[in-house]
């Protein structure tokens, strides 16, 4: 029997591994959810490993297999939110100018405020902004690779202007906030990206 032969997993094991997968992303859904849940309803440092445990029914010692702590799984959370909103318009395979989703976002934000909201009462808030700019520079700076011959910039200041607009999306994200939605999400997405282009070009 050759090396390849002997490495190449059975279909029985492949379709063990596929199992054990899909239950620890139902596990991980269901601590995230019971955690966004008490958030929703309870200032975020009240809120308790053993709170989140018996909201999701999951044991404490498969909770500490995934998670350090409660704040460990918060950021996940926030983590796979921004992950998915970075890759939106690829995953959608949307063919335009817009380097951000915006109108999806604030679209989302404007159901999920409270979340917000919790996250500036306990003080976090920084540390979501932080990370938000982070994936959304990224995000901004790959749709804006595609425009590089165009815009006739190097490498370095694609990556500087990437992360300018990131900052420059999430304070108007927080002005919309906090301005309880004065702007619909389609003015805002079509406004921010005004702001792009023209300082592009």
């Amino acid at each position: 029997m050759s090396n390849s032969e002997r490495a190449k997993p059975s279909k029985a094991s492949s379709k063990s591994v596929k199992a054990t997968d899909a239950r620890i992303r139902r596990t991980h859904e269901r601590l995230g959810l019971a955690l966004i849940e008490l958030i929703l309803d309870n200032p975020i440092d009240t809120v308790t490993v053993q709170d989140v445990l018996d909201r999701a029914g999951v044991g404490r010692s498969t909770f500490y297999l995934h998670y350090r702590d409660k704040d460990d799984l918060l950021w996940t959370q926030l983590e796979q939110f921004f992950e998915i909103m970075s890759n939106l318009l690829d995953s959608k395979k949307e063919v335009s100018r817009r380097v951000l989703p915006v109108r999806e976002m604030l679209e989302h934000v404007g159901i999920e405020n409270k979340i917000y909201r919790a996250l500036a009462d306990s003080g976090r808030l920084h540390d979501f902004f932080d990370l938000a700019q982070q994936y959304f520079a990224r995000s901004i700076e790959k749709r804006l690779s595609g425009y590089r011959k165009l815009l006739n910039i190097s490498g370095d200041e694609l990556t500087a202007r990437a992360n300018a607009l990131a900052g420059s999306y999430l304070a108007l994200m927080r002005w919309w906030i906090d301005s309880k939605g004065k702007l619909p999400p389609q003015a805002v997405d079509d406004l921010f990206h005004g702001m792009v282009w023209k300082g592009l070009e």
